[in-house]
């Protein structure tokens, strides 16, 4: 199957935002090293990008309120099946199909991505000073030549941290500029990437289905780790390209997480409270650090009086005292 769709459509954009940002007077020479026609058109490929699957991002968010509904469900199956992997998957699937939540949902939002991601990293590929195909995707020459010198900080969008010698010399690039800035946007990548899924989580809590669980801890710690020898290859463009939609989408989940509130879990509720009754909960926050919740004062139990025993006399006070001695 041919990607040049995808390849005319990524192109389509960026050409549009670089001309949009050309006629509202934003430089299109480097300025301190950097090329910001270039660079605001691939952040705005973001932005349009995002603003397409806004809807299926909302859809996502429905979808895990209505799998953390169903957790308690899925515990009884979890309970009522144990040692049956094979009707407790059945089970499962039943539950999912008549309550119409899809498991697989949280996944689709980055799944669409995938194809924006290898369009752009084909497109900037190209940028070879020495490729003959410059007007190919719809590009012109003049375009094509002033993308592949476009640069940030002086290391050009299409080098990478892997570049070799005769890449880097026909970009005109120095070699220890490239890995620098690579490699500090490789690892604000890889954080970014760590901290949107932890985000989410915070949020939403650990999934208590073995397999969304470890889709969780997936996202959470392996894409982060992967991207450290991955990263290696990407084009310095694409990098941006991932480190502001990961922004956005940290901005994103905080604004339609607060929109659509993760349902409240008595059950979890109630564990924590047992298991460390006197810790006081927090209130959330991107990295965990929330502010506590103030703890309510406990009053001093007052001390019981014994009752009298059935039939007893009652006792007057005033005749326990002992007499007052007159002198």
């Amino acid at each position: 199957m041919s990607l040049d769709w995808i390849y005319f459509a990524i192109s389509w954009i960026l050409l549009t935002w670089h001309s949009a940002w050309d006629a509202i007077g934003v430089p299109v020479g480097a300025v301190i090293g950097t090329n910001f026609a270039w660079i605001l058109s691939i952040v705005f490929l973001v932005v349009t990008v995002r603003v397409i699957l806004f809807p299926v991002f909302v859809k996502q968010i429905k979808s895990q309120r209505a799998m953390q509904a169903l957790q308690p469900k899925v515990k009884e199956l979890q309970e009522k099946h144990k040692g049956d992997r094979e009707t407790l998957q059945k089970e499962m699937m039943e539950l999912y199909r008549k309550e119409k939540a899809n498991p697989l949902m949280g996944c689709l939002p980055m799944f669409l991505q995938i194809p924006v991601f290898l369009g752009l990293f084909h497109v900037l590929k190209r940028l070879d000073p020495a490729n003959q195909g410059k007007a190919k995707y719809g590009w012109l020459v003049s375009q094509f030549e002033s993308a592949s010198q476009a640069k940030l900080f002086t290391a050009p969008i299409a080098g990478k941290f892997g570049s070799t010698a005769d890449e880097l010399s026909r970009l005109g690039a120095n070699g220890t500029t490239v890995k620098i800035i690579a490699g500090v946007l490789v690892l604000l990548m890889m954080a970014t990437t760590y901290l949107t899924s932890r985000q989410m989580i915070l949020k939403t809590g650990w999934a208590e289905d073995p397999q969304q669980r470890m889709i969780q801890r997936l996202m959470l710690y392996g894409i982060p780790l992967s991207l450290l020898i991955s990263g290696s290859i990407f084009p310095i463009g694409v990098i941006i390209y991932w480190v502001t939609n990961n922004l956005f989408t940290l901005g994103q989940q905080q604004w339609v997480l607060r929109k659509f509130p993760p349902p409240v879990n008595a059950t979890k509720t109630t564990t924590a409270a047992t298991r460390n009754p006197v810790q006081p909960a927090k209130s959330g926050g991107l990295f965990g650090r929330g502010k506590s919740a103030p703890q309510v004062p406990v009053k001093a139990a007052e001390p019981k009086v014994a009752a009298p025993k059935p039939g007893a006399k009652p006792m007057n006070p005033k005749k326990s005292r002992p007499a007052k001695r007159q002198g």
